[in-house]
């Protein structure tokens, strides 16, 4: 049997964090990824607040600690003061990947005229692609349907696994 790739999925939110609110984003993202993915995974979920210090521990440990090949954010991506999500992680990113934020908006403004107010965005940390996504789910099945098919080739070409994807995706493995 082929190792399990390792995925990790941070939701960020304050009210999810303290067992306020159902942790709608992860999920949505766990089952999304569940069906795009042919390969054999090991989902690394975690809910954290909306602070950079806790975002960005997060973010280290599932890319340095579990190795992640993978790692999608969901909530935190809005203009409002405590959406801080794309700056950690802007600040745990060699290189940054600003055609999945713009591929996101554009798929996501055909369906509301307010997706121009979201500042997702994507990075390279080591062989980790982070991608952070909206924290609706409806919202995150577009945006994953317009950037997945880049994605199983953008982790191989900076040195993660090889990704082997369903048909339903559009994407094909490389």
């Amino acid at each position: 049997m082929d190792q399990p790739v390792a995925i990790g999925i941070v939701t960020v939110s304050d009210r999810a964090s303290r067992g306020e609110y159902e942790d709608r984003g992860g999920p949505a993202v766990q089952q999304w990824l569940t069906r795009a993915i042919a390969s054999p995974v090991e989902f690394h979920p975690r809910v954290v607040p909306d602070e950079v210090p806790l975002i960005t521990a997060a973010l280290r440990e599932l890319c340095d600690e579990k190795r992640c090949c993978l790692v999608v954010t969901t909530g935190g991506t809005g203009p409002a003061p405590r959406d801080v999500t794309p700056e950690a992680t802007e600040e745990v990113c060699s290189r940054m990947m600003p055609g999945f934020g713009e591929a996101m908006r554009g798929v996501s403004q055909q369906i509301v005229p307010t997706a121009i107010l979201s500042r997702q965005t994507a990075g390279i940390r080591g062989t980790s692609l982070i991608v952070n996504l909206p924290g609706n789910p409806p919202a995150i099945a577009d945006c994953l349907g317009a950037v997945f098919p880049a994605i199983p080739w953008g982790i191989e070409l900076i040195g993660g696994p090889r990704l082997e994807t369903t048909a339903a995706t559009g994407s094909a493995a490389v």
